[in-house]
């Protein structure tokens, strides 16, 4: 039961007989629940169907429903005698107003079990309507609520008539929130979007993704407000109900002189903790006493009198003159810790009166005074005062209540009481309450009915009653066993706006009844009222349509998909034409050639067939609407001349591939439907009737990649040889002696295993290749001359092949590439299997050939490598029972290739991808000598290549291989010489990822296994490696640069080879390609780490031996300014940078040379260096990756300056290898002091440097979004921004 926070974790649970109907389970679950029958949705029809009919699952089995509202109206509550007869189970779940537990809805912290909806009601109990929030629009429902539930605005809301012909509807603000408004009062609705509202404002759906503040939007919202409302009676009603006044003044303590200012208010800011106390007030009359208190301008702050003519101690304050209607109070409890640079929230407890008297904090002393003059330049200074930092503006359309300021106490000279202090008592009525930290959180309001007095939280969708007692939980304070605790994410909940109600019957308003509406209100109620019956018949609509996915093989588009939505009573002929016109099908197949049957895309398997319920509802056929079905639609279709066959429950799919073992090729498959209790000899005499001979059959079953069973059981039933939905079987019947031997041993274990193991690579050659052409022009003159006569070219080649030795490629006689004429084949293919589609074979030709008809080929799907033949448009000719009808000509097809393989392909999409080249790999495998002369005999290998396309452009530059993926690297390079032009040891193999990365395939003696179908191989040309060699890739380290690290070559390294006679190697190919003329002895390699340089290789050093090395290996070459100083592995070289906080730069990096771990060594090194006193200097270790960028701003504090450790290898430097990254400075040296503006330049300079580098700027806060409100519709696009 989802209809209410309350139940929704709660489930009802009945147990019925699977003919019950599901009218009756309506009214069984009506009874339980303790709903009124038909106020409430299952998301199952209401009809006399029975649930066994309705793909309910009998037998002990958990069928799951969803009760939900019906229309947007919860359930009505069954009254007491209607739920008397209730079982015992039922009585223990309460229905109807909930027991009251102690906490409200918006009392405690969020997180906590207390901040539930725990007593939530229906609207009929509440009478109000929610808000649904639009992601993080919950400050904007909390203060829309209010502003609702203020009579005063509302019913002056309601008094505006808005003009269409002034002004677009969806742009007008006031027009949007009218009809808020009037959703809120009339509308059955348990919550409404406000959408329509945020529209208005210029919003798009990015702003519901932005949190802001609820007191910044009242400002925002009251001055967009007073925009469009000017030249109307409601042009001063923002100021009318919110505004008051205050006056800013400054006293001189020795004359008596007053300069001042009045100022206009529309809320009070008040503070909860004083700056730099760690006591919080603990009040709001604490707090407003704390407003108004002045302060004494005295020594350095003396204030310039006039009167004086020089400076004199004042007192320097605000006075309340005025006090608005509705009276906001803004609790600041959002506020910034300069010890941690940190937004946090106080969540201090601080009480509230239910009535505030605010006659203590009135001054009705005489403005105009002779002792008190206005001073225009007294009044530019106090802008500048304390008051600036609680005043938001000086702009009437604020949107909060009053800041106020009153004199000192003290001086009864300077206060005047009001006398009628009853005419000051503000009655509370709304409460605005945050629930979070500074970081984000939930905002909703507790607002009280001046109808009934009755306090309701308004949560978003949910409205519920609540307390007095829930109201003082919003004080704030610690809650349960949670210490008090203030931090950027401590988290609670507490008021954060206090909205109060001036206490005068003559002002006090009662909001507007129906019947007292406005005409042009009348009208918008029954504007409203239809639309949302319009909305209600639209979702009855959707309620009852079935939505389900729907197949097809299009005779020309291929596999299609799309979804089908039909009413529950439309019948079976009407889906299927609503389907024929889906899919496109008109003009193509007539509509009677259609047919919808069920099935299982997954499995593709066709589950049944629907004759004989043409006029059958789509609700009977698919068990109901529900949101999700276990199966799907095919659209079939057939030839005018066809029948379509029967599919019946129970049977099993079957793809049946007949083998011939002389000609050694394996048909496309042939859909036959079984049943799983059928035997084997059953079985094989139901293939017999079309096919081959059942005394000589032999069955083969694949039941997963490489899972070949031989099904010699006669008596055995499919279902116990692990037949399911979908099968796979190879048939092959013949009078030789090859089912004499052991199966494995058989050669059609052979064949069908070097069936399942080829996979199908795209390889991209090199555009020119040196040497001769003459094999691929061969290649290409065979591939011509054979294509068909009616320029159909099309490669039913076989997927595999018998290459004894790669010199055979290049004989005439034993072309790589055979293409077939399509009627010759098709003939040669009816002669073979009877008409159905089978295998043939060209006795001119040496290779094995798996051929397939253009009908065929057609059912491969375009949009998966999943095999597809029973979705063919030519079902009826592929099955068992129409065996004798020809295929249909279809106008394109698709490249014929292993089944198995395109399974493989489905099963390794998603996969991981490993690289060939591990890093635990000790070295590259040759099959090669030191000539490069193969060492391994021709093995049996099986691979084909033929062109991509038929686009001459392309022969030379892309291949589609065919290849055994069991065949080594060394022997697929030799099969690929012919096609590249050279010799296998002159070009590099490059594997081509998804991100389009190639990584070189260097193992030799690896095999093709974590290759799968359609992968990408890119060859060029190069010295392949030999045995022990290494490709590696050499970069320079720059450590000064802005870019430090660029990559120079691709070089080889050999193990046993020593750093220097590397370097030897390196140097001219350095000069060659990179222009740089080095000497042997100013140039270093060491060790590279992403971007990090590592230890240093000294020239003696032995790869393998001393240096660890791998394939595709990275190393750093640096130059030396000097000769190497590095001698021994006992030395460390560290990279230092100095600090100078008097200027607020680093130096550049200099290189130490340490010969121990020592700190006392490295700060003598530094000394040296730089000349900063031993006593003076201070050392940090660098964060991060190099060149461990920081910002000036924060290098000073961030770091850990001199660390209390003697040696360099411990806790916290851990500088154990070469290339680490020290920072030092002197400790004497004071920092640059930094004004405002400077400090803010060099912020956006830093952060600048740090973002181009990559590096973390730390002290830069998520920017935040403006809250803004559009008058014209929406914000000018500017191409300039990002």
């Amino acid at each position: 039961d989802i209809t209410s926070a309350k139940t929704v974790n709660e489930r009802l649970t009945l147990n019925l007989p699977a003919s019950t109907t599901l009218s009756k389970l309506y009214e069984d679950v009506a009874h339980k629940a303790g709903y009124v029958n038909g106020t409430f949705d299952l998301g199952v029809s209401y009809s006399e169907m029975s649930l066994s009919d309705s793909a309910f699952e009998p037998g002990g089995k958990r069928n799951f429903l969803q009760l939900t509202d019906k229309d947007g109206e919860q359930p009505q509550i069954a009254s007491v005698t209607d739920s008397s007869g209730m079982d015992d189970s039922s009585q223990e779940r309460f229905i109807g107003p909930l027991p009251r537990d102690g906490t409200a809805g918006c009392s405690g912290d969020y997180s906590s079990p207390s901040y539930s909806y725990s007593s939530i009601l229906n609207k009929s109990e509440t009478g109000y309507v929610g808000l649904v929030n639009q992601a993080m629009t919950c400050y904007l429902n909390s203060l829309l609520q209010t502003l609702f539930m203020t009579p005063e605005f509302r019913n002056a809301l309601y008094n505006w008539e808005f003009e269409e012909s002034e002004e677009d509807p969806v742009t007008s603000i006031p027009y949007q929130l009218q009809r808020l408004f009037v959703l809120l009062q009339t509308s059955k609705k348990r919550a409404i979007e406000t959408t329509d509202v945020t529209r208005s404002f210029g919003w798009d759906s990015s702003e519901a993704w932005q949190q802001h503040d609820v007191q910044e939007l009242c400002r925002v919202m009251f001055d967009a407000l007073e925009q469009k409302w000017k030249q109307t009676e409601q042009a001063d009603l923002i100021n009318q109900l919110y505004q008051g006044k205050l006056k800013d003044y400054v006293r001189c303590l020795e004359c008596g002189y007053e300069s001042w200012r009045i100022d206009t208010y529309l809320d009070i800011p008040l503070v909860i903790r004083p700056f730099g106390a760690s006591q919080a007030y603990g009040s709001v009359e604490e707090a407003l006493q704390a407003f108004i208190q002045p302060e004494t301008l005295d020594g350095p702050n003396q204030y310039f009198c006039e009167r004086c003519k020089k400076k004199c101690d004042a007192r320097k304050g605000l006075r309340f003159l005025h006090f608005p209607y509705l009276l906001t109070l803004q609790l600041k409890r959002f506020d910034f810790d300069y010890t941690t640079m940190h937004r946090i929230k106080l969540n201090d407890r601080m009480t509230f009166p239910e009535e505030l008297d605010m006659s203590p904090f009135i001054d009705v002393e005489d403005e105009k005074s002779p002792q008190t003059e206005s001073c225009t330049d007294s009044g530019a200074e106090n802008e500048g005062s304390c008051h600036s930092d609680q005043m938001s503006n000086d702009f009437s359309t604020d949107d909060c209540v009053d800041e106020g300021i009153c004199l000192d106490s003290t001086s009864s000279t300077e206060r005047v009481l009001k006398p009628k202090v009853s005419l000051l008592t503000f009655e509370l009525f709304s409460v605005m309450v945050h629930s979070g930290s500074a970081a984000g959180g939930h905002y909703y309001a507790c607002i009280k009915s001046f109808s009934d007095g009755q306090w309701c939280s308004f949560n978003d969708q949910h409205v519920s009653k609540i307390t007095q007692d829930d109201i003082r939980k919003t004080y704030g304070g610690s809650s349960g066993n949670r210490g008090y605790y203030s931090s950027a994410f401590a988290s609670s909940t507490n008021a954060y706006m206090l909205i109060y109600r001036l206490k005068d019957p003559s002002r006090n308003a009662k909001y507007l009844a129906a019947e007292d509406f406005p005409e042009h209100i009348k009208s918008l109620v029954q504007k409203e009222k239809e639309s949302e019956e319009q909305e209600k018949r639209q979702r009855e609509i959707e309620r009852n349509t079935c939505k389900i996915k729907l197949f097809c093989m299009h005779p020309v588009k291929m596999m299609m998909e799309s979804k089908l939505e039909v009413h529950k009573d439309k019948t079976l002929r009407e889906a299927t034409e609503m389907a024929y016109k889906l899919m496109e099908l008109e003009g193509v197949v007539s509509l009677d050639c259609c047919r919808l049957v069920k099935y299982d895309e997954f499995h593709e398997y066709l589950e049944r067939s629907y004759e004989g319920e043409e006029d059958t509802p789509m609700g009977l056929l698919l068990g109901g609407v529900k949101s999700s079905y276990m199966f799907d639609l095919l659209l079939e279709t057939r030839r005018p001349e066809q029948v379509f066959q029967p599919y019946k429950p129970g049977e099993v799919m079957v793809k049946v591939h007949v083998v011939d073992l002389k000609s050694e090729t394996i048909a496309s498959p042939i859909s036959v439907r079984a049943y799983l209790n059928q035997t084997i000899t059953e079985f094989k005499q139901l293939i017999a009737q079309v096919w081959l001979s059942a005394e000589t059959m032999r069955v083969v079953l694949e039941r997963c990649y490489n899972d070949l069973r031989l099904l010699c059981v006669p008596n055995k039933t499919l279902k116990a040889e692990g037949f399911f939905r979908s099968n796979k079987v190879f048939v092959e019947s013949s009078e030789l002696t090859d089912h004499q031997v052991t199966f494995t041993d058989s050669l059609l274990w052979k064949l069908l295993d070097r069936h399942g193991n080829t996979i199908r690579l795209l390889v991209l050659l090199p555009e020119q290749s040196p040497g001769t052409l003459a094999n691929r022009t061969l290649c290409q003159k065979q591939q011509q001359g054979s294509s068909t006569s009616d320029s159909q070219k099309s490669s039913d080649a076989s997927d595999f092949e018998h290459i004894e030795s790669p010199t055979q490629e290049v004989d005439s006689n034993s072309s790589l590439c055979v293409a077939a004429d399509n009627r010759e084949l098709e003939n040669r293919l009816r002669a073979t299997v009877g008409g159905a589609g089978g295998a043939s074979s060209d006795p001119e030709n040496h290779f094995a050939c798996e051929e397939r008809s253009d009908s065929e080929v057609n059912n491969d799907r375009s949009t998966s490598s999943v095999d597809s033949d029973i979705l063919s448009s030519s079902h009826s000719s592929d099955t068992l029972c129409n065996a004798d009808s020809g295929p249909i000509q279809l106008a394109n097809g698709l490249d014929s290739h292993s089944i198995t393989s395109s399974r493989r392909s489905k099963a390794h999409e998603g996969k991981k991808e490993t690289w060939d080249t591990a890093e635990e790999d000790s070295g590259t495998d040759s099959e090669y000598d030191d000539n490069g002369k193969s060492k391994a005999e021709a093995q049996y290998l099986y691979f084909r290549a033929e062109p991509c396309s038929q686009d001459d452009a392309t022969w030379d530059t892309q291949k589609l291989v065919h290849v055994d993926k069991r065949i080594t690297l060394a022997a697929f390079k030799q099969n690929l010489e012919p096609y590249v032009g050279v010799t296998s040891t002159q070009f590099k193999v490059f594997r081509v990822y998804a991100n389009n990365q190639e990584f070189e395939s260097v193992r030799l003696n690896e095999t093709l296994s974590s290759f799968s179908d359609d992968n990408k191989i890119t060859i060029r040309l190069g010295r392949a490696l030999k045995k022990g060699e290494y490709r590696v890739k050499v970069y320079q380290l720059l450590v000064n640069e802005p870019e430090p690290c660029k990559f120079l070559v691709d070089t080889v390294f050999a193990k046993g080879m020593t750093v220097r006679q590397s370097k030897e190697e390196l140097l001219p190919q350095l000069k060659e390609q990179c222009k740089l003329d080095l000497s042997i002895d100013r140039v270093r390699l060491r060790k590279k780490t992403w971007k990090n340089p590592g230890t240093v290789f000294l020239d003696y050093h032995v790869y393998e031996e001393d240096i660890s090395i791998s394939s595709n290996w990275e190393v750093f070459l640096e130059v030396l300014n000097e000769p190497e100083k590095m001698k021994s592995m006992s030395q460390l070289a560290v990279l230092t940078r100095r600090w100078s906080p008097a200027t607020m730069k680093l130096g550049p990096f200099q290189e130490v040379i340490l010969e121990s771990s020592s700190v006392e060594e490295l700060k003598e090194k530094l000394c040296e260096i730089s000349d900063i006193p031993l006593e003076n200097l201070e050392f940090a270790k660098g964060r991060g990756t190099f060149p461990c960028d920081i910002s000036v701003l924060e290098i000073h504090q961030d770091l850990d300056w001199n660390p209390k450790v003697s040696t360099l290898n411990v806790w916290p430097l851990y500088i154990c290898d070469d290339g680490a990254v020290v920072f030092y400075r002197d400790s004497t040296e004071e920092p640059l002091e930094l004004s405002e503006d400077e400090r803010n330049e060099l912020m956006k300079k830093e952060s600048s440097r740090l973002l181009k580098t990559g590096h973390r700027v730390s002290y830069s806060p998520r920017k935040e979004k403006a809250l803004k409100i559009y008058l014209d519709g929406g914000p000018a696009k500017d191409p300039g921004q990002d």
